[in-house]
């Protein structure tokens, strides 16, 4: 056994034992030392990797059913005969009222901002700044008792939220309301509220995670518990709109202005869905689990196609030379959903799958047209620079474009490579989750670094 190999089956390992809800970080931490202590004297006694990590899990398993269940559940692995057949462990996967008590309290604090800032008269841009502040602390506390963090993790917890809140509502910004901050009176401000929400839910990844800010494994856990939030998420919304859309037909007759009623209900529920749909990808894990491989099989293809067409057909025309300013945004759009849906695959796949898929090869083939368009972007980009200067939003979308370019130049590199059976897929994992930090940084440096770099306009 390699040492990649080594470490891919600790990382699968460590992998399905993160996922119990009983098991916070610290635990994770104490078993896998000591599977790698049980290694270490096993290799040390002569024994070789493959053989030390068959008889740690197996020594590790007498004490830990999740480590049993796992091996039952991976029947197709060696070290499976190893592990005793005892009795399952009983998982829990409730905290339903945990959850609500979340919800509710967002709900809650979303219509207290919204009074504060003047509703109905008034929309004032401080409220827009300050709205992934109000929400998504609320789901990082939920992760932080869920995952039982200690008072220090807290603490680091809130951290980033706070220096968030004092820059947002510090910094001197231009434009008094909503809509003059959404129109031109103040694009740095714009940009802000755009990048805050992105930055701080990496900032969710640190309690979700345990506090394991250095275990990849846990960062593919958190792509994939972002990808499966999604999907709820989008769940409740369509079927809240279908009940709005009910309850305003069965109310038509009377005097009640539905619209009000909407005015007040949408926020709280759109809030509240926040932490809903955490619950829900927490207690219906198993169920994801087997949507995201369909959803990645159904997509991956079509994104590929279309991204292909597009490559070919701008690069024969020449028209990847001009692209307008609305086309730029569509395809930074496009670029960002395709990385998206490349990680949310690779988080769907099971690492322990040596050989390549056809799958694989179609998105290589997503990767490589998503880099073709990348380099005709940023080719329009640095152009309209050179001619027109420099721009907060050009800025933004020029750091966009190479942070993307980097990461799917790397990503199509390693992903030829594993379709040629030179490397392992837990090596492009790898990648990606060390390559998380990027797009977390590139996001802090829009809300902290650019908007005083060009005066708050």
């Amino acid at each position: 056994m390699t040492v990649d190999s080594l470490e891919g089956q600790i990382a699968d390992w460590r992998a399905y034992v993160a996922t119990a809800p009983g098991v916070n970080g610290h635990d994770l931490d104490e078993l896998e030392d000591h599977l790698r202590h049980q290694i270490a004297e096993l290799t040390a006694a002569g024994l070789s990797d493959d053989e030390g990590f068959l008889i740690a899990v197996k020594r590790l398993g007498d004490v830990d059913g999740l480590s049993r269940e796992y091996a039952r559940e991976h029947s197709s692995r060696l070290w499976k005969q190893l592990l005793s057949a005892h009795d399952e462990p009983t998982r829990v996967s409730g905290g339903w009222v945990e959850a609500l008590a979340f919800a509710l309290g967002v709900a809650v604090a979303i219509q207290a901002g919204r009074i504060a800032a003047g509703f109905p008269d008034e929309e004032p841009t401080w409220f827009a700044r300050n709205l992934s502040l109000i929400v998504l602390p609320f789901l990082a506390a939920y992760f932080a008792r869920r995952r039982r963090l200690e008072i220090r993790r807290w603490v680091v917890t809130a951290v980033p939220f706070v220096l968030g809140a004092v820059v947002v509502n510090v910094y001197p910004w231009n434009g008094s309301s909503a809509t003059e901050a959404f129109g031109s009176s103040s694009d740095t401000e714009v940009l802000a509220i755009l990048a805050l929400p992105v930055a701080l839910w990496f900032v969710i990844a640190y309690p979700y995670m345990g506090g394991l800010l250095r275990a990849h494994e846990r960062r593919m856990d958190f792509v994939r518990f972002t990808g499966e939030w999604f999907i709820y998420y989008v769940l409740i919304a369509l079927g809240g709109g279908v009940l709005m859309g009910l309850t305003a037909a069965i109310l038509e007759p009377t005097d009640v202005d539905i619209d009000q009623v909407a005015a007040w209900v949408v926020p709280s529920g759109a809030a509240g869905a926040v932490v809903v749909a955490a619950w829900l990808v927490e207690s219906k894990q198993r169920v994801v689990e087997n949507m995201a491989p369909v959803l990645t099989m159904l997509f991956t293809p079509l994104f590929a196609v279309m991204l292909a067409s597009a490559a070919l057909v701008y690069a024969v025309t020449g028209l990847g030379g001009a692209f307008d300013r609305e086309l730029v945004g569509v395809l930074d759009a496009l670029l960002v959903v395709v990385l998206a849906l490349v990680l949310y695959g690779m988080s769907a796949r099971d690492a322990s799958t040596s050989s390549p898929s056809w799958m694989d090869g179609i998105q290589l083939g997503a990767v490589v047209s998503a880099l073709v368009l990348d380099l005709m972007v940023l080719g329009t980009m640095v152009a309209r620079i050179g001619d027109l200067g420099f721009t907060p939003n050009r800025t933004a979308a020029l750091g966009l474009n190479l942070v993307l370019l980097a990461n799917l130049a790397v990503a199509g590199w390693l992903a030829a490579r594993f379709l040629a059976r030179r490397t392992t897929f837990h090596r492009l994992e790898r990648w990606q989750t060390t390559y998380l930090p990027v797009f977390a940084l590139f996001a802090a440096a829009v809300v902290v670094v650019l908007p005083p770099l060009f005066g708050f306009r």
